[in-house]
């Protein structure tokens, strides 16, 4: 019987808030889900932190602490993946006056600014998006320069954190294979493959299939859809070898018109995976596969 882990990315950092009355947004709600999230099965939680009276996307140092110190004072064991992708937003003026820029919209700071929380908290994972795109409608621009990348890489390394390699389309997975070969990422490597983002890869069968396939056999993948692609990427990424993503920072509904929580996203996986006689594994299972540092 095959096997695979669940992660449960909780609420993101997308225009959600107003859209669910499910998406958490304080530090409390967000670890309170986390752990929620980890007793239906997950044997990760990808957390980013909001501000907690607008429901706006943050990176504030506080918040992290609250969501983590939260979870980590509960009963419930799950592995902790801290994003570390804010800091990298940039959103032009317009198309025809693309300076100075918006400055609502744009978050551009270094490396070492980007990495205060993992830092500061020693989470067992944290993400590394491993490419700049067009993320979206308007002039938003997802930032992550070549220099920029390596240092995270060998900063996030020296921390004795495991990167997880957030891939949007296939030059990323070649870019990530690159920091690979420049010794700042160590083994074993893990990947998530993100389908379906406009404009990375398209979740198409095709696409996804071309990304696994460029997968070094020796990485961890995992993969997800986003909104109606993500239950379907549950069976997909698992038949194909990988692990799974869940949650609301990917998809709001359980079904059509109906809202859903981040517990029963992840509910939902597990009954996927079981259906098709994948076993779900623990966070001890995934820590002794991931090779991580017990922190905290």
């Amino acid at each position: 019987m095959s096997s695979a882990f669940i992660t449960c990315a909780v609420t993101g950092a997308g225009d959600t808030v107003n859209k669910s009355d499910k998406v958490p947004f304080t530090p409390k709600a967000i670890a309170a889900d986390c752990i929620a999230a980890a007793k239906a099965g997950a044997a990760i939680t990808h957390i980013h932190v909001r501000d907690p009276i607008t429901g706006a996307p943050a990176r504030d140092v506080g918040y992290y602490r609250e969501v983590v110190e939260r979870i980590r004072a509960s009963d419930t064991d799950v592995i902790i993946n801290l994003t570390a992708g804010m800091g990298g937003d940039l959103v032009l003026g317009s198309a025809e006056q693309p300076l100075p820029l918006d400055p609502d919209g744009t978050d551009l700071v270094g490396a070492t600014e980007r990495l205060a929380h993992v830092r500061a908290l020693q989470p067992e994972i944290c993400t590394l998006d491993c490419g700049t795109m067009n993320f979206g409608e308007g002039d938003y621009i997802a930032t992550n320069s070549s220099q920029t990348l390596h240092e995270m890489a060998r900063q996030i390394s020296e921390l004795g954190v495991r990167p997880e390699i957030e891939v949007f389309d296939t030059g990323q997975l070649w870019q990530a294979k690159s920091l690979v070969d420049a010794g700042v990422i160590d083994d074993p490597v893990m990947v998530q493959l993100c389908m379906g983002v406009p404009w990375g890869a398209p979740p198409d069968l095709n696409t996804f299939m071309a990304m696994v396939n460029n997968v070094p056999d020796d990485w961890t993948f995992s993969a997800f859809g986003i909104g109606r692609q993500q239950f379907p990427y549950v069976a997909l990424a698992a038949i194909a070898g990988g692990n799974v993503r869940v949650g609301l920072e990917d998809n709001l509904y359980l079904g059509r018109g109906q809202l859903a929580t981040n517990a029963e996203l992840v509910q939902r996986a597990v009954q996927v995976l079981g259906s098709i006689n994948v076993a779900v594994m623990g966070p001890d299972e995934v820590r002794a596969k991931l090779a991580l540092n017990a922190h905290g």
